[in-house]
């Protein structure tokens, strides 16, 4: 099993945290398009780091996916 730093799972929550900032933003500002950009792009990020914890620990994955709540 390769070591995952910590820095990935602290990365992902961090993401995590400034995306559901962003989308409580959005229920005011529907149409802050630029901001809509740095969302999809900080989602598609968090996916990345996702997918590789995912392939290279699946146990730890499942439990910063639990501890987060953003999958089911």
């Amino acid at each position: 099993m390769i070591p995952i730093p910590a820095a990935r799972k602290s990365k992902i929550a961090l993401l995590s945290e400034r995306i559901g900032q962003l989308t409580d933003h959005f229920k005011l500002h529907k149409k802050d398009h630029g901001s809509r950009r740095g969302l999809l792009m900080m989602v598609s990020r968090r996916r990345r780091l996702l997918d590789y914890l995912k392939t290279h620990d699946a146990d730890r994955y499942k439990t910063v996916i639990g501890k987060l709540g953003i999958r089911k």
